[in-house]
This record gives C-alpha cells, structure tokens and sequence, in this order.
C-alpha cells in the first residue's frame, strides 16, 4: 500500500490526514460485483509480452526484464478485483522494507479508521519511514474484474521495483499485507519493443480533469493516456485512468465513493454491483505516457480516477460506444 504515489514531506502527509478524516467516517454498502468481463486480446507477438497472472493474493510474473518498453498482459484468475501498480524504489531499499516497516504500518492506520479512532490512526501514519516518501509511482493497470485481463505498456527504466495491489478484503485488509506485493529487477539492457500506434488519446489533469481527444467507438480500441500534471489528492494518491462497464440502472456515485480508499468501505470487496473493470493506466508522473488496450462491446462506459470526488473535479467521465 502507498500514500504519496509522488514525493511530499511529513508535514504535508500529516496536513493531508486531516483532510482525509473528513472523508472516514461515512461508509457505503457494498455488494457484489458484475463478473461480465471483456477479456484484452493483442495482436502482439507472444514473446514480447510480460505476463503477470494473479489466482489468488499473488502476481506470478518474471523476478527481472529488460528497460525500456513493455506490454504487461495481466490475467487476473481470482475471484477479487485487482490492479497492480509499479513503485520504483530508492537504492538499497527492497521489498523486505517495504513489508516490515510499511505494510504494517497502513493496516494499523486503516484498522483505526475503520474502528473510529481517526486520531490514533495520524499517529500510525506518522510512523512511515523516511525512505517512503522517495518511492516514485510509474503505472501499471487500472483495476481489472475478476476472471479479465487487461493489457498496459508501459516505459521503465533501470531500478529496482515492487509490484502492489492493496485493494482491500471485506475486513479490512489490504491485499498487498495477504501477499500481494512482488519484487521486479529492471536491467540496463534495452526492450525492442515500440508502442502500438493509438486509436484515440486521453489527456488527464487536475485543472482539465479527463479529456479524451475523439469519440470512443467499438471494438478493439489503444487508448495512450498522457499526464499533463500530477497532483497528491485528498486520500494520498495521484489521477490515475480506470476504464469501467457500466450495467444499466448501476449507480455511478456508489462507484465514485467506492474508489476512494480512505473511506472505510472505499476499494473493499466486494465491488458495488453493476461494474465491470476493464483496467487502464494506474498514476504516474507529470509527462508520463502509457497504453492500455480494450475490446469495448455496445454499452456505457467510465473514466475515472482513484480520488476522493472524482466527478466535481472533472476525473470522472462517461461515454457510450454504439451498437
């Protein structure tokens, strides 16, 4: 689990706890998830693809790959809604820091919220580690249904990474302190892989919020996101793009107050009925680009971001691809 998603002092992490209590202590009910899915399909060749596959609280993927670009094809065969989200670490920290003096220390603060003691949770926050607050958040999918997979690529440089998902269980827990975190190598040897040319953009900022530049048709569709900026939201994280089918007569606010992960029952599973997620691209960096491919059927759709009122800051979108 992250905080920051980008650098920011403790000072400004403790100003930002107080804003998220604002936002703790009101729950929403869950219930279960749309299991229809559309499964990626790529007309990229097989051997350059990185495959990451999660059955269970797991990602099964290679320990080290190549820099530069890479398409991840993430199967998730589980029965919970996931994403995965690439943290760039600082030199000479790993994937045990990260468990010990991390992990811990966002479920003590979550439990807390979740008990109605916001207070001590600020106290538990406050033992983050300093090194934290220098991990850099590069991408990865946007959340992805059970039973779906989703295609992303993305462009990384040579580091040292942790891969997370802390979509949260039922009680509570996140899912990257039941096993959800996997250490990645990526070498100085240069990927020759080139992104596939997009059939549409998507611009996202926290002036502009989500514009997409034409209209969004059918079928097999590459969408490139760009971040004109990034910004450290009320709940800690940056935008990011998470494609969502919307069932007919679903509620698109319970999906708004859902995505927030500061709210007790925000991100926790079950995922609030009538939604099915299609992935995208999770935060990165100011000027960053990535890609994310998606057979879309007829039907409404959504863009938004992980944050706290995603629609009154123009990161919640919605379209409607034809029959």
């Amino acid at each position: 689990m992250h905080v920051t998603k980008m650098f920011i002092g403790r000072k400004e992490l403790l100003r930002t706890i107080y804003v998220i209590l604002l936002f703790v202590m009101v729950s929403y009910s869950c219930k279960k998830n749309d299991t229809t899915s559309q499964n990626a399909e790529a007309d990229i060749p097989e051997d350059e693809i990185i495959e990451i596959v999660s059955n269970h609280m797991d990602f099964q993927m290679p320990d080290s790959i190549s820099s530069g670009w890479h398409t991840f094809k993430y199967d998730n065969r589980s029965d919970e809604t996931h994403f995965f989200l690439v943290d760039k670490y600082p030199e000479g920290i790993s994937i045990e820091n990260m468990e010990k003096e991390v992990g811990p220390v966002f479920q003590k603060g979550m439990d807390l919220i979740i008990e109605g003691k916001p207070e001590e949770g600020i106290e538990a926050f406050n033992q983050l580690p300093e090194w934290y607050f220098n991990v850099v958040f590069v991408g990865g999918s946007g959340l992805l249904s059970p039973k779906s997979s989703s295609l992303t690529t993305l462009n990384l440089e040579p580091g040292y990474y942790v891969i997370e998902c802390y979509v949260k269980m039922p009680n509570g827990t996140f899912h990257s302190n039941m096993g959800m975190v996997k250490s990645l190598i990526v070498t100085s040897e240069m990927s020759k892989v080139t992104p596939a040319e997009p059939t549409n953009e998507i611009f996202i900022s926290s002036g502009e919020g989500i514009v997409v530049k034409d209209s969004v048709l059918g079928g097999k569709q590459i969408f490139s996101v760009y971040f004109k900026d990034q910004m450290v939201h009320e709940n800690f994280v940056g935008h990011d793009i998470n494609l969502v089918r919307v069932t007919e007569g679903a509620d698109i606010s319970s999906l708004e107050a859902w995505i927030n992960w500061a709210q007790p029952k925000g991100l926790i599973s079950p995922a609030p009925e009538g939604f099915t997620f299609l992935g995208g691209v999770n935060d990165m960096p100011e000027g960053s680009k990535a890609y994310f491919e998606v057979d879309l059927l007829p039907g409404t759709y959504v863009l938004i971001s992980e944050v706290p009122n995603a629609r009154s800051k123009g990161l919640l979108k919605t379209f409607v691809v034809p029959n």
